[in-house]
């Protein structure tokens, strides 16, 4: 039965926040469960009330889970999430600061200080930008304008954040809409209230500042390298605008407010990456008049409609809680970029007026895997226009955009249009991802080898080390294998028989690095002999793999896992070799910082390992995958304190993973338009899909191994089931038995 939970439950839900620390979230959760199952039929449902923000901002600190001790002075790679105020894939992202150096999201849970509340955020150690925090004389030096704060006295959900200042007596709310951010500031003391813009920070690096006053009640300014522009209005008035250092990387200011006005200090701030006359608009479009509850009102109301999405029945309060939380978080990048006008800074820094809203590129060599086929389900229009983005840019530099590894725009741009979201200029965007594979340049390092020899070499290093730098030869080799299957399936689909053909005998190149003497993907040198320095169990970040060792790549070939299972000698091979990976020690020695929690070999902390849990699907054994996912969904995720996860969450990859495996479908080799079928944790599913249909997914009894699939009342074979279904509606029946010990 669907839990309702009423409006003044939440209201409940909210004062109770107040006084308890969030380390009883659990219990909190729990207590609102029991209420809601008292609650009457007439109640709507409530999807909030399940997410919480803070889950991610946790360190992950047991070494058994880590595989390592951490050494001293570093922090695990876990989560780096953000708990502040944001809507889907919004411009503005308003969240506390705890710390602007080698902080990811800048935000850490055990940190006992808040510097700032900033207005952009992703989790990568970037953007932080337009810090603001409301202070007071309290006899501190102004190079000390932080405050301490607690968790008691801090609250969050989607589209607002709320805590107390304990050093300026202030408790602040914020709430946001796409591009502006809205800080309402109850000071104790009504005289003596200032504002700190810190504008020299940010958790990305800053060229250049300047804030002016304008008028009795506004400010605008800027952040220079990435220039932003920010418009604010304040309901009090300005006594004094008081700047230090102006523009430097120390400097600051500081705004004065004059005394005699009760009640609490409003702050509207609207930014753009045009102009400030673009700020302002912004802000006067979004907010304007608007009062903080009816702003915060209206975020809440666009979350409950992406969350709704998605309806559960069975499941637990932690794995609802668990389910809604990452379904949260895999929908905050990419990130909006264009004005309410339509104006944006395209790639070549030149100011453009589009038809369509402009997005930052997606983390691409992260989110390609599972990320951007769930935004494409839930949110297609905003997939349409991130996809018109990244075809933008590559019109502007001549190369569709990539991130940090690989050319997997090829599989996001190709899988969107499989799946039918089709309304772009594809056959340009075609050409532009064919120069990607065929014109060695920033979309692909080395490419010129990969063709000519069809792989990728590294120099033969007699002691490589951890941050040896060389080509990563292997990892680029199998992902440029996959990204030319990818645009072969936009090629076929186009019918272009002649690059079909060509890129689809490329996306075998995978196979030239596998070495059958030690069965696994190893570097090769120019020569074409294999590097003798080779230890497949020691991570690199560059040298042979990427961020990964040996056992670690060893199983990707998601577009050809019959000929991956072939160079293991046969099913048999492969599965003694894939069981070897999650049974096999991991050495406490080997550390590589994001290379972490280790199931043997098999690391969930980081991506390029997630494929392999799902082999053993190939061979036909689906319950010794299952014995696996269960393991990380029930494990790794929300660990000991509930707010801790096993890995960088990655603009939501790994919330995204969680999503999709707890309700049963993942997206294997997302290029293609279907779905690997796992046994979700809920008894019934329902997906509402962009077309309005619905699609049930129902799992009776308790087992865990798939033994059938129905698909609207007829049995399949195989495990995979087809996108149409997200376009028709239909009902998916799963039949389990319990595993036993003999399919470990």
């Amino acid at each position: 039965m669907e839990l309702l939970v009423i409006n003044a439950t939440n209201s409940i839900a909210r004062q109770i926040n107040k006084t308890m620390c969030y380390k009883n979230i659990r219990f909190l959760s729990f207590f609102l469960v029991l209420l809601s199952s008292i609650a009457g039929k007439s109640q709507t449902t409530s999807y909030t009330k399940y997410v919480n923000t803070f889950i991610g901002s946790a360190p992950l600190t047991d070494p058994k889970i880590l595989g390592y001790e951490l050494p001293k002075g570093w922090r695990s790679w876990a989560g780096l999430t953000f708990p502040g105020s944001s809507l889907p894939n919004a411009m503005v992202q308003l969240s506390p600061m705890t710390e602007y150096k080698d902080a990811g999201a800048g935000y850490e849970y055990e940190d006992s200080v808040i510097r700032g509340f900033t207005h952009t955020n992703k989790g990568h150690w970037n953007l932080g930008h337009i810090p603001i925090l409301p202070v007071s004389n309290t006899g501190k030096s102004q190079s000390e304008f932080i405050s301490h704060f607690s968790h008691r006295n801090e609250s969050a959900s989607p589209a607002f954040y709320q805590v107390y200042l304990d050093d300026y007596k202030v408790k602040v709310s914020l709430t946001s809409t796409l591009r502006c951010g809205y800080h309402k500031y109850e000071y104790k003391d009504n005289s003596g209230r200032m504002i700190l813009f810190d504008l020299s920070k940010a958790l990305s690096r800053i060229s250049d500042w300047n804030i002016e006053q304008v008028g009795q009640f506004a400010l605008q300014g800027f952040q220079g390298r990435e220039n932003v522009y920010f418009y604010a209005t304040l309901n009090t008035a300005i006594l004094k605008l008081e700047k230090t250092n102006q523009g430097t990387r120390t400097g600051y200011a500081l705004v004065h407010l004059a005394d005699g006005s009760k009640g609490p200090v409003e702050l509207k701030i609207g930014l753009s990456f045009v102009s400030m006359e673009n700020a302002k608009q912004n802000l006067e479009k979004e907010i304007g008049n608007k009062t903080f509850e009816v702003i915060r009102a209206e975020g809440n109301n666009t979350w409950e409609k992406l969350l709704g999405s998605v309806q559960l029945k069975g499941g637990t309060p932690q794995q609802r809680e668990m389910l809604y939380s990452c379904l949260y978080r895999s929908f905050l990048w990419p990130a909006l970029r264009s004005d309410v006008n339509g104006e944006y800074t395209d790639a070549k820094r030149q100011v453009v007026k589009g038809k369509f809203n402009y997005y930052t590129e997606p983390s691409l060599w992260d989110t390609y895997r599972n990320k951007d086929v769930l935004l494409g389900l839930i949110s297609p229009a905003v997939t349409l226009d991130v996809i018109k983005s990244m075809k933008d840019v590559g019109e502007k530099t001549g190369f569709i955009p990539t991130f940090f590894h690989g050319d997997h725009g090829a599989s996001s741009i190709a899988g969107a249009y499989l799946r039918g979201i089709d309304n772009f200029d594809i056959k340009a965007t075609y050409q532009l991802l064919l120069k990607n594979a065929n014109v060695e340049g920033r979309a692909r390092p080395y490419l010129n080898e990969y063709i000519q020899k069809g792989y990728i070499s590294d120099p033969d290093i007699a002691s490589p080390h951890v941050e040896t730098k060389a080509k990563a030869g292997v990892s680029k080799t199998l992902e440029y294998s996959y990204d030319d299957y990818s645009v072969a399936q936009i090629a076929k689909k186009l019918g272009d028989s002649a690059n079909y053909k060509l890129l689809m005998a490329r996306s075998k190149n995978y196979k030239n690095m596998f070495d059958p003497s030690t069965r696994f993907m190893r570097g090769r040198l120019e020569n074409g002999d294999w590097i003798k320095n080779f230890d497949p169990q020691y991570p690199y970040y560059e040298y042979m793999y990427r961020e990964a060792n040996a056992w670690q790549v060893s199983f990707f070939a998601p577009h050809d896992m019959p000929g991956l299972i072939q160079l293991y000698g046969g099913p048999k091979g492969f599965e003694s070799k894939l069981d070897s990976l999650f049974t096999l020690p991991w050495n406490p020695k080997h550390i590589a910082r994001n290379v972490e929690t280790m199931i043997g070999q098999y690391c969930h902390g980081n991506q390029p390992d997630h494929e392999a849990p799902y082999g053993y699907y190939f061979i036909g054994k689906p319950e010794k995958t299952q014995q696996r996912l269960d393991y990380i969904l029930n494990n790794l995720y929300g660990i000991h304190d509930g707010l801790t996860l096993s890995g960088m969450d990655d603009a939501g990859e790994m919330s995204a993973w969680y999503v999709l495996n707890a309700l049963g479908l993942y997206t294997f080799s997302a290029t293609d338009p279907e779905y690997l079928v796992t046994v979700p944790l809920f008894d019934e599913v329902k997906w509402r899909t962009s077309s309005g249909k619905l699609l049930t997914i129902t799992k009776p009894g308790k087992g865990r191994a798939l033994t059938g699939i129905k698909v609207n009342g007829k049995m399949i074979k195989g495990y995979f089931v087809s996108h149409d279904l997200f376009k028709t509606g239909g009902r998916i029946e799963i039949a389990t038995r319990a595993i036993g010990h003999g399919s470990r």
